[in-house]
C-alpha cells in the first residue's frame, strides 16, 4: 500500500472531514443510532449504498487522472464525472456537503501533492464533489484506483463511527471493533469499484439509492443546533 494513502485516509488531514458526521448526528437525534449494535447496522448500510457509490466515483476519477490533460474542443472529463456524481446524490444537503469537502480537500491536496492534474481539476470544476477530488488527489499521491476506492470506502464508515463516539460517548474500542469487522466488506467494495471504473463508461457506475441517508441529511440541514456540518 502506498503510504500516502494513509495520509489521505487520516482524519487529521486538514481538509475539514472531521466536521462531517456522514448522517450520524441526525441518526442519533432521531434515535436510529443509540448504541454499538445500532451503529453497526448504520455503518454497514452506509458502506453498501453511499459508500459503494463514492468508492466507484473515486476510482473513476483516479483512473481518469492517469490519462493526459483534457483534449481541447470537448467537454472536460472532470465536468462529466462531476455531473455523474451530482446525478447520484439526490439530496441537496448531501450535494452541498460533498462539494464543501471536495473544495477543501482540493485546496489541501494542491499544496501537499502539487500536480498538473489537480490544477486541471481546479480549473475545470472549481467546486468539485468529494469523490472526484479524492480520486485525483490519490493519483497525485501515487495511489492506484483500487487504493483510492479503499480510501473512499473507509471514509464512508470511519467518519460516522468517530462522530458516534463523540456524540453519545460510545466505547471507542468497541467502535473500532466494528470497523475491523467491516474489513472484508471494505476490501470487496474497493475491488468492485475498481472493476466498475476500469472501462471509463461513467454512466454505468453504480447508483445505489440511500433514501434514509438523504432524509437524515435534509433534516440535519434544517436543525437549529448542529455540532457537525453534515
Amino acid at each position: 500500500m502506498n503510504p500516502a494513502l494513509l495520509l489521505l485516509a487520516d482524519s487529521r488531514l486538514p481538509a475539514g472531514g472531521h466536521a462531517h458526521s456522514g448522517g450520524t448526528e441526525q441518526a442519533v437525534t432521531s434515535g436510529a443510532v443509540h448504541d454499538v449494535p445500532s451503529l453497526a447496522r448504520f455503518l454497514r448500510g452506509r458502506l453498501h449504498t453511499a459508500g459503494t457509490v463514492a468508492a466507484a466515483l473515486t476510482a473513476a476519477a483516479c483512473t481518469q487522472a492517469t490519462t493526459c490533460a483534457s483534449p481541447g474542443g470537448v467537454e472536460s472529463p472532470w465536468a462529466v464525472l462531476d455531473a455523474e456524481t451530482d446525478a447520484r446524490t439526490a439530496a441537496p444537503a448531501q450535494r452541498e456537503a460533498s462539494r464543501t469537502q471536495g473544495r477543501l480537500l482540493l485546496r489541501v491536496a494542491r499544496r501537499v501533492w502539487p500536480s498538473p492534474v489537480l490544477d486541471e481539476l481546479a480549473r475545470d470544476v472549481p467546486n468539485p464533489h468529494h469523490p472526484i477530488t479524492l480520486g485525483v488527489a490519490a493519483h497525485a499521491a501515487g495511489a492506484t484506483p483500487e487504493e483510492a476506492a479503499m480510501a473512499a470506502a473507509y471514509h464512508a464508515v470511519s467518519g460516522p463511527a468517530t462522530a458516534a463516539v463523540r456524540l453519545i460517548g460510545l466505547d471507542p474500542v468497541a467502535v473500532h471493533g466494528l470497523l475491523a469487522d467491516l474489513t472484508p466488506d471494505l476490501t470487496a467494495v474497493a475491488a468492485q469499484a475498481h472493476l466498475a471504473a476500469a472501462d471509463a463508461l461513467w454512466g454505468t457506475l453504480p447508483a445505489y439509492s440511500s433514501p434514509a441517508l438523504d432524509l437524515l441529511a435534509e433534516h440535519h440541514a434544517r436543525a437549529a443546533v448542529r455540532l457537525f456540518v453534515s
